[in-house]
């Protein structure tokens, strides 16, 4: 049986749902009630990217739980999930395994996702193997077509080893790895992020808040592999979808998001300036469009 905490994350309650994955994987989400007169209203599940967890959306959660219910997901090792006792089931059909594990727990029929980077292809794979039941889509920074030189600097750092011995140390060393990403950021802006994506061991040192062994897919023979993703990408149909691009991403070119706009009738393209991948979704320009998206999901 799943297992409700109350939580409190300084602006509203969130309660946290434990549930197992169909290979034994205790698994972790944080539940925002949204508000009651939206109770029937298909709620929004938020998907993480790939190093990230619940924290990435502790800004925009709250924001959306003012509108509907809303689910924010923590994939198989990251956070307070566990990690998988088979490193080759971190890969985005296993993720979308288990999110269906918790929709079915929940009785949750429909419903719509934001997805950042892999929690993006997640949100494309469960419209093609979910018909009819995603009813809106945000993909921030990913798409059926992904620029090369990123995935390449990712594969690079993901699954590094290495812990550091203080926040501010942390920070630093986090600043120094993604400043070409978020140029303008200063030292609190990079505390917070590293709160976000880091932890605290039991003794006492900051590491990355993931099982370092996500990596092993990706460099796995194969694990790079070209596969056409426009069908997916075109399984999102006609619901109401919004596609950000950090205007500095090495993932998603601005003219791969032109692409996107123009193979479905729904789909609407923002740029979020002076970041690039991938947009936090706490800047105003991300905000005014998720605020826009929102009025176009169905009320029930």
């Amino acid at each position: 049986m799943a297992k409700h905490d109350a939580k409190q994350d300084g602006r509203r309650d969130w309660s946290d749902q434990y549930w197992w994955s169909g290979d034994g994987v205790r698994l972790h989400a944080r539940i925002y009630a949204g508000p009651e007169a939206a109770k029937s209203a298909p709620p929004v599940l938020c998907l993480p990217g790939l190093a990230r967890n619940a924290r990435d959306f502790e800004m925009l959660a709250p924001y959306l739980a003012q509108h509907r219910k809303t689910i924010v997901i923590e994939f198989r090792g990251r956070g307070e999930s566990a990690y998988a006792k088979d490193p080759m089931t971190y890969i985005p059909l296993t993720y979308v395994q288990d999110v269906v594990a918790l929709l079915d727990e929940l009785g949750i029929d429909r419903f719509a996702t934001i997805g950042t980077s892999l929690g993006g292809l997640v949100s494309m794979l469960m419209a093609a193997t979910l018909p009819g039941r995603l009813v809106g889509a945000v993909l921030n920074d990913v798409g059926p077509e992904l620029e090369t030189a990123g995935l390449d600097r990712i594969r690079d750092y993901i699954g590094a080893a290495g812990s550091q011995p203080t926040w501010m140390h942390a920070a630093r060393a986090f600043a120094e790895l993604n400043g070409a990403i978020y140029p303008h950021y200063g030292v609190h802006d990079w505390l917070r992020l590293t709160k976000r994506t880091h932890r605290l061991t039991p003794e006492g040192r900051i590491v990355t808040d993931y099982d370092k062994q996500i990596a092993a897919p990706l460099r796995a023979p194969g694990g790079q592999g070209a596969f056409d993703l426009w069908p997916v990408y075109r399984a999102l149909g006609d619901v109401p979808l919004l596609i950000l691009r950090g205007e500095l991403s090495d993932i998603l070119a601005r003219s791969a998001g032109e692409k996107m706009v123009a193979a479905l009738p729904q789909a609407r393209f923002v740029e979020v300036p002076g970041v690039g991948h991938a947009p936090t979704m706490d800047e105003p320009e991300a905000l005014a469009a998720i605020d826009a998206w929102l009025s176009d999901l169905p009320a029930a």
